[in-house]
């Protein structure tokens, strides 16, 4: 499975989440994660979360729960 990058949304002026599906372990998913860009390093971090296929639809249901 080849990564695709679905989105970013900015954070601060450094810092953006990221969304991208991606397959680890041989499994699809979803792969949350922050990204990013100073002088000492710019790229993905480790903070964040990925969502593997199987439960993508569990974590979809308590997205659609959330409101404002």
């Amino acid at each position: 499975m080849e990564e695709k990058e679905i989105g970013r949304i900015k954070k601060t002026d450094a810092t953006s989440v990221v969304v991208r599906i991606n397959e680890f372990q041989g499994e699809p998913g979803v792969d949350i994660r922050e990204y990013v860009e100073t002088t000492k390093y710019t790229g993905l971090t480790k903070k964040g979360t990925r969502i593997p296929k199987s439960k993508w639809p569990d974590f979809k249901q308590l997205i659609d729960k959330v409101e404002f």
